[in-house]
């Protein structure tokens, strides 16, 4: 089929709009939009194993996988974006993720010198979201945007922890029914996130959040939950897959003599299980009438998302696409941070509930004889503290609490002032 650009930008607008003239048309169109994004396959592939055996003289460790670009991802940016379908520049997409973020900064410049000195490869530009984050939501990595017999590729440079976010976000988004990194939901959703990511760039940095930072983040997840849990699209919150999946996986792969397989994953959101996962053809042909056909079979509008991915070793995909294996359990995400991501460190033997509180009666400087009665707080200074009266009798207990009698005034005590400084700012 010769494709030209005006055919590939009209197969665009057809299907963003989902207007056809008639059905030969859309069939026509539907081929067009199909042989251009298995176009980007070829040349996704030879720059993934380049890169691989640039990364494996590097040195370090290091996780790798490319995709094409989902249909529905696709027609969903071209309405978003409104721009044509031959102006995108991420069908073809490589993922590497490394161990921290410094080490994304020397990969970058020695990924830099290695393209320098080849022809078939073109570096476009570096477009760093690691700073600021790319928008609302927190979203941060690298983007170089390569080029190669003239198509487009993007490639994404990661640290675990912008990794762990990313996933993160990706799942709760199928959960929620909503596309959080497209800036879709709830404000207060999209909050949690950004607050998250925010943390996770501190750590990076080298600093420790402080203890109000982790207060806002424990805030702000308790009022996402509510919200996704109320309008949860499935139940799959908690699931998770059964590893062993990967083992029979890898025999698979060792029958195979090809450098990269190319993987079709099916996932059910709505059950939280693979459908399906198999090695789908050597050539970019196999691939692509394979990948339509299971579009075709498991569409998105009945909750399944099937994924063309690309790897040498298969289990470097329960890496680069942890949110299919039930990364953390949603509820645990904040709690697990300690043993999850390194560097959060422990604020002390106190709760949620009990931060707020003292954060409140810190800032209003109720101290010693400056006391607030109990009814205050609860109608004005922390009405989102749930189980008030046992959160301030736990405070008491403590001694970072004054009370004369039960259901009395309260201030905080002035002898725990330098404990309580630690765990307020």
């Amino acid at each position: 089929m010769t494709l030209t650009k005006s055919k590939i930008d009209r197969a665009g607008i057809a299907l963003a709009k989902d207007s056809f003239r008639n059905v030969d048309e859309m069939i026509e169109l539907e081929d067009v939009f199909d042989e251009y994004r298995k176009s980007h396959l070829e040349p996704l592939s030879e720059t993934t194993l380049e890169l691989q055996r640039w990364l494996n003289e590097y040195g370090h460790d290091y996780y790798i996988a490319q995709r094409l670009k989902r249909k529905p991802q696709i027609i969903r940016k071209l309405n978003r974006l409104s721009v044509r379908l031959t102006q995108l520049q991420d069908i073809g997409g490589c993922r590497i993720i490394v161990e921290k973020n410094e080490l994304v900064d020397q990969i970058i410049e020695f990924l830099k010198g290695k393209i320098a000195s080849t022809e078939e490869l073109k570096l476009v530009r570096i477009t760093d979201y690691r700073e600021k984050g790319r928008d609302i939501t927190g979203y941060r990595s690298v983007h170089l945007l390569l080029e190669r017999s003239g198509k487009k590729l993007e490639l994404q440079l990661r640290s675990r922890i912008q990794h762990y976010w990313a996933e993160s976000i990706e799942r709760t988004s199928v959960i929620y029914g909503h596309h959080l990194k497209e800036s879709e939901g709830d404000e207060k959703v999209i909050s949690y996130f950004q607050k998250l990511s925010d943390a996770f760039f501190e750590i990076e940095s080298g600093r420790t959040p402080s203890v109000r930072s982790r207060l806002e983040i424990d805030v702000a997840k308790k009022n996402a939950e509510e919200i996704i849990r109320k309008h949860s699209l499935s139940k799959t919150i908690d699931s998770h897959v059964n590893e062993d999946i990967i083992l029979t996986l890898t025999e698979k792969e060792r029958r195979s003599s090809s450098p990269i397989n190319n993987w079709i994953i099916v996932f059910d959101w709505s059950s939280g299980k693979f459908v399906s996962w198999d090695i789908v053809g050597k050539t970019p042909d196999e691939a692509i009438k394979a990948y339509v056909h299971y579009e075709n079979q498991f569409p998105v509008e009945k909750n399944f998302e099937v994924v063309l991915i690309g790897s040498s070793h298969v289990a470097t995909v329960r890496r680069t696409h942890s949110h299919y294996f039930g990364i953390e359990d949603y509820e645990k995400i904040l709690e697990n941070l300690d043993e999850s991501i390194e560097g959060f460190k422990s604020v002390g033997a106190i709760d949620v509930s009990s931060r707020q509180v003292l954060l409140k009666l810190y800032t209003k400087h109720f101290w010693g004889q400056k006391s607030v009665a109990q009814e205050t707080l609860r109608n004005h200074f922390c009405r989102d503290v749930h189980n008030l009266d046992a959160t301030l009798g736990k405070l008491v207990q403590q001694g970072l609490l004054l009370r004369e009698y039960a259901g009395g005034p309260v201030s905080l005590n002035i002898k725990a002032r330098a404990e309580i400084d630690k765990l307020v700012s």
